[in-house]
C-alpha cells in the first residue's frame, strides 16, 4: 500500500536455488457462499463512474446493495461487510446460466465460450487433496522422457475424444480461458462489467486453478494420479526455444496455428516486439536472463508489483498487470502465435490461446514463477486482503462436478499436491550492465499518443534516500491513464529512465529500462464504456536508480518507447509514488 508509515527494514536473503516450503492458508468454507437466483427480467442498469487514470472506475457498492432485491443481494454475497467494518467486495463466481456471446474478432464468429451448464446443477466447495495423495511433479518440457511423453499424449488424445459437450473435453477446456478473457460472464450484480482474469491480482490464482483441474482431468483419463503437466522452462537457456515435444505433427500435442519461423531450434525472445532480433543466440539468452532478473527481482519487490493491481466487485476490468504477466507472459503468447492467421491464432490472442496444448506448458512456468517469487526474499508475500483471498471462481473437476474455489484455496502448491522439477535459476544474478552517457532531454508532454517516443520530466518527491528508506518503501514509477483504442492488436511500449539513446533503440535488458507494458490481444465488450481499454502500469525503480547513479536526482527523464501498435495507445501521465 502507498504509505509513509515506518516499518522494520527488510532483510534480503541469499538467493536460493529452490524456494522454501510455503506456509499454507487454510480455507474457511463458511466464507462468501452464494446462492443464485436467475431471472429473465432485464437487470437494473447501474451507471458506472468513469474510470480514473488507473483504469479502476468503480460503482459504489453501497448503492448496489440498496438497489438489489433480496435474491440478487444474496448472489452478491461478496459485498458483505468485513469484520473490520469495511465493505468487502471480492469478485464472485459468475452465474453460469447467464452467459454472453464472447467478444471475439469478426473472423471467429459463431464461437461459443459458455461453460456447459444446466440450471440446478449442484455446486460443491473445493476441498484440497489429502496430504497422503501422491505429489505430482511437473517436469521441464525439454527434459520429458519417452515414457512421460507417451502418457501425456495418450491423456490429451483421450481428452480430445470426449464429446464436445462434456466439460472435461478438450473442446470445452480451451473455451474456459476464452470465457474469462473475452467478456462471456458479468460480475454478479454488475451487468455492465465483465469478469476478466488478466491484468489484475486475479491473474496468477485463476490460472493456477485452471491448470490444476486440467491436469487432474488428464490424469483421471489415463488412471494415473501422479500425472503432471510439463512446464515450458523459458527462463533457462535450455528451455529458450519452442518445446520439441509439441512439434510432432502426428502428436495430439501439435497445433497447426503456430509461427513457423519460431519452431525449434530458433531462440525465444522473452521481450518479443513482433519482429525477430538479428542478434546471436548467446546474446539473446543473456538479454533474456537480464529481463527475468528485472521482472522477478529488481522490479518486483512489492506484492502488487508482482501479482498485479487490486480488482474487486464493481471495478472496471484491467486495473494493471504484475511484472511477469506483462513480460514475459504476454510476449511469449505473441511469439508463439501464427502470423499467417488474421489475429495471431492460436496463442497470439486470448480467445484461442488455450486451443494450443503448449498454452498449458507456458502457464505452468508462469505459475512456477509465482512459487519461486515467494521464496526469493522475506518481503515477497501474497496479499492478505480478504477481497483477494475470497475471490471465487467455478471449474469442472475430473469427475465433471462443478466446483467453487477461492483464491485462498490455492496459495500453496504442496497443499494442491503438485511441485516443479528443480532445474535451477540462472537469472538470479543477471543484473543489467550500465552504459555511460547523459540522459536524453525531455521532448514531449502528457497526455500523448505513442505514435513516436515521448520523453517527459518527472519530479521525484524524495531524493538521496538511505538504504533503510529504500527497504521500507519501494520507489514506484506509475504510468497512468493508459488507453488502448484497438485492443485486438498486440500492444507494447517500453519504459526507460534517463536513457541516453535518442533513437529509441535501447534494449530492454539495459539498466535504464524500468519495464514494459505489453498487452496480448483480447476483446472488450462494446457499448459498455469499453470501446477503449483502460489500464495502468507500475514499476519498482529503487534498484534502477542506484544502478544508473540517479538516486540524488530531483528530476528524471522517463521515455515511453512504442514497439507495437503505439498509434492506438494514449498515456495520461507519469508520476512517482512510494509503497511499503
Amino acid at each position: 500500500m502507498e504509505s509513509a508509515i515506518t516499518t522494520p527494514p527488510r532483510r534480503v536473503m541469499a538467493s536460493p536455488r529452490k524456494p522454501p516450503s510455503l506456509q499454507t492458508l487454510r480455507c474457511s468454507h463458511l466464507l462468501g457462499r452464494t446462492t443464485k437466483d436467475v431471472s429473465n427480467n432485464s437487470p437494473r442498469r447501474l451507471t458506472c463512474c468513469k474510470a480514473t487514470g488507473g483504469g479502476g472506475g468503480r460503482v459504489d457498492r453501497r448503492d448496489v446493495l440498496l438497489g438489489l432485491g433480496g435474491a440478487a443481494a444474496a448472489a452478491a454475497a461478496g459485498l458483505a461487510a468485513s469484520p473490520g467494518g469495511a465493505l468487502a467486495a471480492p469478485i464472485q463466481a459468475p452465474d453460469l446460466a447467464s452467459c454472453n456471446t464472447p467478444e471475439i474478432p469478426d473472423t471467429a464468429t459463431g464461437l461459443s465460450c459458455c461453460l456447459p451448464y444446466r440450471p440446478g446443477t449442484a455446486i460443491v466447495d473445493f476441498v484440497p487433496p489429502p496430504a497422503s495423495a501422491p505429489l505430482r511433479v511437473r517436469p521441464a518440457a525439454h527434459l520429458v522422457d519417452k515414457k512421460c511423453l507417451a502418457k501425456y499424449e495418450r491423456a490429451v488424445a483421450l481428452m480430445k475424444k470426449l464429446p464436445d459437450k462434456d466439460p472435461r473435453s478438450f473442446a470445452q477446456q480451451w473455451r474456459v480461458h476464452c470465457a474469462f478473457c473475452d467478456a462471456a460472464y458479468d460480475q454478479v450484480g454488475f451487468p455492465d462489467l465483465d469478469i476478466q482474469v488478466h491484468n489484475s491480482w486475479l491473474f496468477f490464482p485463476w490460472h493456477r486453478f485452471y491448470l490444476y483441474f486440467h491436469e487432474r482431468i488428464l490424469g483421471k483419463l489415463i488412471g494415473d494420479d501422479t500425472f503432471a503437466l510439463p512446464f515450458w522452462n523459458w527462463d533457462a537457456p535450455d528451455g529458450m526455444a519452442f518445446p520439441a515435444i509439441y512439434n510432432n505433427r502426428s502428436s495430439p500435442l501439435y497445433d497447426e496455428k503456430r509461427n513457423p519461423a519460431h519452431l525449434p531450434p530458433f531462440t525465444l525472445d522473452l521481450d518479443y516486439n513482433g519482429t525477430d532480433s538479428p542478434i546471436p543466440r548467446d546474446q539473446q539468452i543473456k538479454q533474456n536472463l537480464t529481463i527475468m532478473y528485472r521482472q522477478m527481482i529488481s522490479s518486483a519487490k512489492r506484492t502488487e508489483l508482482f501479482l498485479g493491481q487490486p480488482y474487486r466487485q464493481g471495478d472496471q476490468p484491467d486495473p494493471g498487470a504484475g511484472s511477469v504477466e506483462n513480460v514475459p507472459h504476454n510476449p511469449v503468447h505473441l511469439w508463439t502465435g501464427d502470423t499467417r492467421q488474421p489475429n495471431g491464432e492460436d496463442m497470439g490472442i486470448f480467445y484461442s490461446a488455450a486451443r494450443d496444448p503448449v498454452f498449458y506448458a507456458h502457464h505452468g512456468n508462469v505459475d512456477r514463477m509465482w512459487h519461486i517469487w515467494r521464496g526469493l526474499r522475506p518481503g515477497n508475500t501474497d496479499f492478505t486482503d480478504p477481497d483477494w483471498l475470497d475471490a471465487a471462481f467455478l471449474f469442472y473437476d475430473e469427475d465433471a462436478r462443478l466446483v467453487r474455489v477461492r483464491v485462498r484455496d490455492c496459495l500453496d502448491p504442496a497443499t494442491l499436491r503438485y511441485a516443479y522439477q528443480d532445474v535451477g535459476l540462472p537469472w538470479l544474478n543477471a543484473k543489467p550492465a550500465t552504459e555511460a552517457g547523459s540522459a536524453a532531454p525531455a521532448t514531449g508532454t502528457l497526455p500523448a499518443t505513442l505514435s513516436q517516443t515521448v520523453r517527459v520530466a518527472v519530479t521525484r518527491p524524495r531524493t538521496s534516500r538511505s538504504q533503510k528508506e529504500k527497504e521500507e518503501e519501494e520507489e514506484v514509477l506509475c504510468v497512468e491513464g493508459i488507453e488502448i483504442a484497438d485492443h485486438l492488436k498486440f500492444v507494447k511500449f517500453d519504459v526507460f529512465v534517463n536513457v541516453s539513446s535518442q533513437s529509441g533503440a535501447a534494449t530492454t535488458a539495459a539498466a535504464e529500462c524500468a519495464g514494459s507494458v505489453a498487452m496480448a490481444p483480447h476483446a472488450v465488450r462494446p457499448g459498455k464504456e469499453k470501446g477503449t481499454m483502460k489500464t495502468a502500469a507500475r514499476f519498482g525503480i529503487c534498484d534502477l536508480l542506484d544502478d544508473i547513479g540517479a538516486n540524488a536526482d530531483k528530476t528524471i527523464i522517463v521515455s515511453l518507447v512504442p514497439r507495437c501498435a503505439g498509434d492506438t495507445v494514449t498515456v495520461g501521465g507519469v508520476r512517482i509514488v512510494y509503497i511499503k
